[in-house]
């Protein structure tokens, strides 16, 4: 998989916590190789994650099966090398999509802005993680749970949970759903529902 956004979100951390949970906690094998822009912070950069039962023996991807994009120039540069049948993730807060020439899987979490309302911008990383672990299986959610406490400071864990914790949720039911079009529509659907219940 890949994880890609922009320099200052945490992308690298975000890879180097898919690939610890998956190595350490998953007992699989991982490698994870990291790219940056020539601008670095503020531009896109992107962390290159392989989850594999068997050793690796080439650590680049020439294709994605998962890409999670956090950021525009990002979705962009990257959603090209998106294997047809793959996952696209992406942060709706941030990411625009474009009409896709190949028959991928999409989910969409406004990550960011869950990232926002619990008080630290810093964390969306955190929730995208989450929801990562919410609607693909490239690692367990217990395992990138675990991950994900081990990889952030004592005083932070709480914060990155929570963050986690809702990224995963959200992304639970998007799946169960069918998809981010599928699940935008029932929860449009109930909200309707809802209105029409109250107006009577």
């Amino acid at each position: 998989m890949r994880v890609s956004g922009f320099g200052g979100q945490g992308i690298i951390l975000a890879g180097y916590i898919v690939g610890k949970a998956a190595a350490i906690h998953d007992k699989k094998q991982a490698t994870m190789v990291q790219a940056y822009g020539p601008e670095a912070r503020g531009s896109a950069c992107s962390s290159q994650v392989v989850v594999a039962e068997e050793p690796i023996e080439f650590p680049y991807l020439s294709a994605s099966d998962v890409l999670a994009c956090m950021s525009q120039e990002a979705y962009e540069k990257f959603v090209g090398e998106l294997r047809e049948g793959g996952t696209l993730l992406i942060d709706e807060t941030l990411v625009t999509m474009g009409a896709l020439d190949k028959d991928v899987q999409i989910f969409s979490i406004p990550a960011t802005q869950f990232a926002e309302d619990l008080g630290r911008k810093i964390v969306a990383n955190i929730v995208m993680l989450g929801f990562v672990a919410g609607t693909t299986d490239v690692v367990t959610a217990e395992a990138m749970r675990e991950a994900v406490a081990s990889s952030v400071p004592p005083a932070a864990v709480e914060l990155n949970m929570k963050a986690f914790d809702q990224g995963y949720e959200y992304g639970v039911a998007q799946r169960a759903a069918g998809g981010a079009a599928a699940f935008k529509a029932a929860a449009l659907e109930a909200e309707l529902i809802g209105s029409t219940q109250e107006a009577s």
